[in-house]
């Protein structure tokens, strides 16, 4: 096998195959579900709106995929709403099948200097999980902007319990980078602790995916890439890794 090929094969099992287009219907999530050809590897989760956790339970399910998380949003994406909002939000998704919950932190809050609403808003979430779903929290990278708002709010995730600290809910201009991962991913070795990271919005080729495994690769060691740890949160990509892998 080709190196390509090896990060085209790792690329899928890493993948939060995502559609979280205001427009979506219950048929697009069946059609993204049928979009998974599990002879070339099946992603990790589907990741769709609160409404849409049922749909895409029941299309996996119908293809016998039911190994496939399903994840949702919550505070979605502007990070506004108020917290009971977001914990009944949370509530309802678990209930509806939700394995994991991408929130997104109040970060206009962080940006103002507010680190006790952020983290409450983290450390509520993780309890609404409990035992039945993973928090994944998006820190949305993209309009912190600096290195110090960014390494804070990804210490401020795992102070609060996230199973994942992930870039961006994608919504934004700008989402994952490179730069903006090194400092993320630094900040979680340095905790010493087993926190995940998600990289969304932007990776969209498996040259780009190439450069986000090599990067977390050399910060992480080799372990470390694996669903449980690392992930991609995309909806192009698939068609391009596919591709490779047909070949």
């Amino acid at each position: 096998m080709t190196e390509q090929h090896n990060n085209a094969h790792l690329a899928v099992s890493l993948m939060d195959l995502t559609s979280l287009n205001t427009a979506d219907t219950s048929n697009d999530i069946k059609q993204l579900v049928e979009s998974i050809n599990p002879q070339l590897g099946t992603p990790a989760a589907v990741c769709v709106y609160s409404d849409f956790v049922d749909d895409a339970k029941i299309a996996l399910a119908a293809r016998e995929l039911n190994h496939v998380k399903v994840a949702t949003v919550t505070n979605f994406p502007t990070g506004d709403a108020p917290l009971s909002d977001v914990i009944n939000e949370t509530l309802i998704a678990i209930e509806r099948g939700a394995d994991e919950i991408d929130l997104v932190i109040p970060y206009k809050a962080l940006i103002a200097g507010d680190e006790n609403t952020v983290l409450e808003y983290i450390q509520q979430s993780k309890k609404a999980c409990g035992t039945q779903a993973k928090l994944k929290v998006i820190i949305e990278s993209g309009e912190l902007k600096t290195e110090a708002l960014i390494t804070k709010a990804t210490n401020l995730a795992i102070q609060g319990g996230a199973d994942f600290v992930k870039t961006s809910t994608g919504k934004v201009a700008v989402n994952a980078t490179l730069e903006v991962t090194k400092v993320m991913l630094s900040a979680i070795k340095q905790s010493g602790k087993v926190v995940g990271f998600k990289a969304a919005g932007g990776v969209k080729t498996i040259a780009d995916a190439k450069e986000y495994l090599a990067l977390t690769r050399s910060i992480m060691g080799d372990d470390y890439l694996q669903a449980d740890t690392f992930r991609f949160g995309a909806s192009s990509l698939l068609s391009d890794v596919y591709k490779a892998l047909e070949k």
